[in-house]
């Protein structure tokens, strides 16, 4: 199983709505590395759901409920979504300062390429952060 991270204003989806949705598509992504990292999605693998802009901490463990498929958003076959379920709201959120301050944490992409909206997460990242988020 793999481990990834959404990123998503909380003003134009938190994760509370997630919640209450039950599930959601995640389409609208125009970026060719976060392509390529939806592409690489698997059913069941975990997403950490980070809230950016506002908040600027990861809250929640989504799954994905669906491999990639068309982009409903756009008639271009190039762009693909995933689906989404919640899976766990964190103990604590881990904001993105805390990240930061913790070398271990150095090389992770939400610190290295801060603008990418879908990225990968390694196990040791993963489990550094449950973690922090008092989820081990």
């Amino acid at each position: 199983m793999s481990h990834w991270l959404v990123k998503s204003e909380p003003a134009t989806y938190s994760w509370e709505q997630l919640q209450k949705d039950k599930q959601t598509t995640w389409d609208g992504v125009r970026n060719y590395a976060a392509r390529i990292h939806l592409k690489a999605m698997k059913k069941g693998d975990e997403v950490f759901f980070y809230h950016s802009n506002e908040g600027t901490s990861i809250v929640g463990i989504a799954k994905v409920s669906k491999e990639f498929f068309q982009d409903p958003t756009t008639e271009d076959e190039a762009w693909v979504a995933v689906e989404l379920k919640p899976f766990k709201k964190l103990k604590n959120p881990v904001s993105l300062e805390i990240i930061k301050k913790d070398k271990r944490l150095a090389n992770m992409a939400l610190v290295r390429i801060g603008r990418l909206s879908v990225q990968p997460v390694s196990d040791e990242e993963w489990e550094i952060i449950l973690k922090m988020a008092g989820e081990k």
